[in-house]
């Protein structure tokens, strides 16, 4: 019984957490099957997100500087998925008038709404983290990461040694998060393990609700390699050492 009730009290601040992504997913699926006469179908989840954006900062849901993190996360999707499209990666094959290089502005919103999930996971479980790596070396690394996503088309792909660096470097860090009155703990390189899969699992569904396509979907619809897995294990880690910092920086000046 005691298990049960964790599992729900889990389940329903997940649901918390997941406000923004569950529109995302939401809005494409309607979307999928119902128009709204001629606007295009990526201009009409872009003015969703923007509207969803707006109303949570209204609400309170978020704050002005969690905003600001928020649209980081926007603007590094964004550029990535420009050029991922040009290199053939995946691509957007509907109409929409709100594009650049191929990519609707309305993608952008897919990452931020990780940086808003994480944002929100930040508060409802009370995260806390011990044994936090050197700072300068956390960045170092994310921007091998993040450099890795552009080069590996025309270079060696090095995400396995990243993945390896990320194991010894964050080996000694744990993650503490509260679910109803029990303080929990886990190993933080597990956490990005489990976020990873999860958005895998969300990638899967907008897929099929037509989000984007990659080469293999253009046809018919089917499942997301696995190895994609590896792809937001890696991209997590930039989300998590982003708003960690912002979280980091709060405390110093409180």
């Amino acid at each position: 019984m005691k298990v049960i009730k964790g599992v729900t009290q889990f389940t329903y601040q997940q649901l918390q957490c997941c406000l923004f992504p569950a529109i995302i997913v939401m809005s494409l699926g309607i979307t999928k099957y119902i128009s709204i006469g001629t606007i295009p179908r990526y201009d009409v989840l872009l003015f969703i997100c923007i509207m969803t954006q707006l109303a949570l900062l209204y609400f309170k849901l978020e704050t002005k500087d969690e905003l600001k993190v928020i649209m980081l996360f926007h603007i590094i999707g964004l550029v990535l998925e420009i050029y991922k499209v040009q290199y053939g990666s995946w691509s957007y094959p509907g109409a929409g008038f709100w594009k650049i290089g191929g990519v609707p502005l309305y993608s952008g919103f897919m990452y931020s709404s990780i940086g808003s999930y994480i944002c929100k996971a930040w508060k409802v479980f009370d995260l806390k983290m011990s044994n936090w790596p050197n700072t300068k070396a956390v960045i170092l690394l994310c921007s091998f990461i993040y450099l890795n996503f552009f080069t590996h088309h025309f270079m060696v792909d090095i995400r396995w040694g990243l993945i390896g660096l990320v194991f010894c470097l964050f080996y000694p860090t744990w993650v503490y998060f509260t679910v109803g009155d029990s303080r929990l703990k886990m190993p933080l390189s597990l956490s990005f393990l489990c976020i990873a899969f999860f958005i895998w699992v969300a990638e899967n569904i907008a897929s099929f609700f037509g989000a984007w396509a990659y080469p293999d979907q253009l046809k018919q619809w089917r499942l997301v390699h696995l190895g994609k897995i590896t792809s937001w294990y890696l991209l997590i880690i930039i989300s998590i050492m982003i708003v960690a910092q912002l979280k980091m920086t709060k405390k110093e000046i409180k």
